[in-house]
């Protein structure tokens, strides 16, 4: 997915603050979303929940979009010209609908709910995500992982996963990056991650075995869920910084509800965000937008894709400053 904004924010990402509040109930922080459009006449809005002035990264995770349900007689659907990535790998997750991915690799993939799709652009690389004519309803995440400096650069790479569910105290699972509740998924990342989608029963209660030396973050689709202590409601993020061996969900509602669970270990490089690139400085950004702008082959051709390419906005008038997730409590 590409991060359609006329005035794309510049950011620059810090390394996570240790946390060294002392020992007992994990803290909670609630992330609220944005909207944003994607772009054209009738825009499909998204909610964007990271990043934000609160928090940066998760782990490795920098971007966080949470779209739908929308009905695409309405919104339009998703329809995302070829666009570019760097320095980070794409992960994409339907709850319904069906998207067609292309890429400079040569790849032609559909998107279905319960499976993931995962893209590495490293030095450069270029998709489009176009919704099938089939599609009633779009309804799903997209997220963006950081690649570390060894592998910032690593070649273009495409994998796709269908996992298997995990039946576990009343909710199913789905795995589809890391481990989680006896399931390993196979997709190759270059930070340990986690990546699941959990859905709970009516009133149900669900506790967790999790990696300690990981931070998480929960996105919840529908329902409220209570996580440890905090209940979340839909769209919201709960934060929950390392040290925690087992989260606690609670669904309060008497509906199936549905969330992301996200992880890794705090992510401890200096990042700089902007547009679809993910570099090292202001002069990464301005380097890679110039290619694009260029049709350079660092981003390769999609061969056989309707409609044109889509440009880069302007850079900001300014060098990236730094932007850092805040102090923990």
């Amino acid at each position: 997915m590409s991060n359609p904004e006329a005035d794309a924010e510049a950011l620059r990402c810090g390394a996570l603050v240790e946390d060294d509040r002392p020992t007992g109930v994990p803290r909670v922080d609630v992330l609220s979303a944005r909207e944003v459009p994607l772009g054209g006449p009738r825009a499909m809005r998204v909610r964007r929940t990271l990043p934000q002035r609160e928090r940066t990264l998760i782990g490795a995770w920098c971007f966080a979009d949470h779209y739908g349900p929308h009905q695409v007689a309405a919104s339009g659907g998703m329809d995302l010209p070829p666009h570019p990535h760097t320095g980070l790998q794409t992960v994409t997750w339907l709850f319904s609908g069906e998207v067609e991915h292309r890429d400079t690799l040569g790849t032609h993939s559909l998107v279905r709910p319960g499976e993931v799709n995962l893209m590495t652009g490293g030095y450069g690389i270029a998709h489009s995500e176009i919704s099938t004519p089939n599609t009633r309803v779009i309804h799903g995440v997209q997220l963006w992982v950081a690649l570390p400096e060894e592998h910032r650069n690593a070649a273009r790479d495409f994998q796709h996963h269908v996992p298997e569910p995990a039946q576990v105290d009343g909710a199913r699972i789905r795995v589809f990056l890391g481990s989680l509740a006896g399931r390993t998924s196979p997709v190759r990342t270059f930070t340990p991650l986690l990546g699941a989608e959990i859905v709970i029963e009516p009133r149900a209660a669900l506790s967790l075995a999790v990696d300690a030396a990981f931070e998480h973050g929960l996105l919840v689709d529908s329902g409220d869920i209570r996580l440890i202590d905090t209940v979340l409601r839909s769209a919201e993020l709960g934060y929950v910084p390392r040290g925690a061996d087992t989260l606690t969900m609670v669904n309060e509602t008497d509906a199936p509800a549905r969330a992301i669970l996200l992880g890794g270990p705090p992510f401890g490089e200096e990042i700089v965000m902007w547009w679809n690139f993910v570099g090292r400085s202001h002069e990464d950004i301005v380097k890679a937008r110039e290619d694009w702008e260029a049709s350079s082959d660092r981003f390769g051709v999609i061969e056989d894709s309707p409609g044109g390419r889509l440009p880069a906005p302007a850079l900001p008038n300014a060098v990236i400053t730094p932007r850092r997730n805040p102090p923990t409590r």
